[in-house]
């Protein structure tokens, strides 16, 4: 490679500066459980810890929401991650011929 008049290597090489691009988090989706007269408080807090990994004083803090209030956040999750948790809830649930419902909401960013 030639020096350029000034000693400088490669000269006439251009620099592109790019513009900054924004990265912004996904949306984030809460995946709420809604109460009902069948499913039994041991399903949903099995449930709570082997799906959503809750430690289970917070797993039964959350069913007593459910029963309570009519329904309760088991989590907060990207859209994708929410739809695979509540789908995998809903086929236990019905494998144990329980009707439990699962809905996402969008949630906290």
């Amino acid at each position: 490679m030639a020096d350029s008049p000034n000693g400088a290597k490669n000269a006439g090489v251009k620099t592109l500066i790019r513009p900054k691009t924004e990265v912004r988090k996904p949306p984030m989706y809460r995946v709420v459980l809604h109460n009902d007269d069948y499913t039994t408080r041991d399903f949903v807090v099995d449930m709570l810890q082997a799906v959503f990994g809750h430690p289970e004083p917070t797993a039964v803090r959350i069913m007593l929401e459910v029963h309570n209030t009519g329904s309760g956040t088991a989590g907060v999750y990207t859209f994708e991650i929410a739809e695979m948790k509540a789908h995998t809830v809903e086929v236990m649930a019905r494998e144990h011929e329980f009707p439990l419902r699962l809905s996402l909401e969008p949630g906290d960013s």
